[in-house]
């Protein structure tokens, strides 16, 4: 009698990465709109910077952070080139004297040699149109402050995407994280953190759980996946992509087996995530 085949494994499913979302410290924009929306529209909040407690919460991060040996893992860090997305990313992951006006003594460990590189790239921006605290500088300017960011893939030196006149729909910023999701996943880092805005991370986290070419789950759940991020809140993911496990007609018997054998599997690391344990370390049965 031929022997059968077992199905694949839930680790046999294609590429997974391991994508560390963070959106940006509070910003002074996000103070004025506590009050009223009206600010938003002044130039006195062009391109916001980081607010005292956003910078306080870029530090507490920034421990967290370094404690839990995350800052050790991650390969390279995906910015919005924005004055406070660009803040908080080399705040929490870059070295100290990155930092951008952040003066903190007690960071003697930093090593920048041992930071992960920090790549500004404009798709992960914020919903853009009509308020100033979303239009950003000049790329020069941004090269000057941080010089530990890479802005090589920045296309256009100045803004060309903010439209003073009209709101970008949420369908676009949808179709954006779409794309961006989709340059995430070509390239060859297996652990990412994207340091971006609430309504762009937003939509990309709604795409990671929805669409139906992913299996993403959340490393640590104690938060609603499509709920809106908090300033400067981390949510961890690891994400499998099977337009890209090359299983040949495996592939098939785990489509139709997703809400069977696979999702067993699935259930095992949601509950290895609340319980803390690291997803290389569940042993998937099969």
């Amino acid at each position: 009698m031929d022997a059968i085949a077992a199905p694949p494994s839930f680790y046999q499913l294609g590429r997974r990465k391991r994508i560390h979302l963070v959106r940006h410290a509070q910003g002074m924009h996000n103070v004025e709109s506590d009050k009223s929306r009206d600010p938003l529209a002044s130039f006195e909040l062009f391109d916001a910077q980081l607010s005292p407690l956003g910078w306080q919460q870029v530090v507490d991060q920034r421990e967290t952070v370094r404690r839990s040996g995350l800052l050790g893992k991650i390969e390279v860090v995906i910015v919005s080139p924005m004055s406070r997305t660009l803040q908080t990313a080399v705040g929490i992951f870059g070295g100290e004297d990155q930092a951008d006006g952040l003066h903190v003594t007690s960071w003697q460990d930093s090593n920048v040699e041992s930071r992960p590189p920090i790549v500004a790239y404009e798709l992960c921006r914020e919903r853009m149109g009509k308020y100033e605290c979303d239009k950003r500088e000049s790329i020069s300017q941004y090269r000057s402050r941080f010089p530990g960011v890479d802005f090589s893939l920045a296309k256009d030196e100045d803004e060309v995407l903010w439209d003073p006149n009209e709101r970008e729909t949420l369908e676009a910023v949808n179709a954006r994280a779409i794309k961006f999701l989709k340059w995430l996943w070509e390239r060859k880092e297996k652990v990412i953190a994207v340091v971006s805005h609430g309504v762009f991370l937003q939509q990309a986290m709604i795409e990671l759980f929805q669409n139906k070419n992913h299996y993403t789950l959340p490393l640590n759940n104690d938060y609603d996946p499509c709920s809106r991020f908090k300033n400067c809140e981390i949510r961890s993911v690891i994400t499998f992509h099977e337009s890209m496990m090359g299983l040949g007609s495996d592939s098939m018997i785990c489509k139709q087996q997703r809400c069977g054998r696979i999702e067993n599997q699935v259930l095992q690391i949601r509950e290895s995530a609340k319980d803390k344990i690291p997803v290389e370390e569940v042993e998937v049965v099969t």
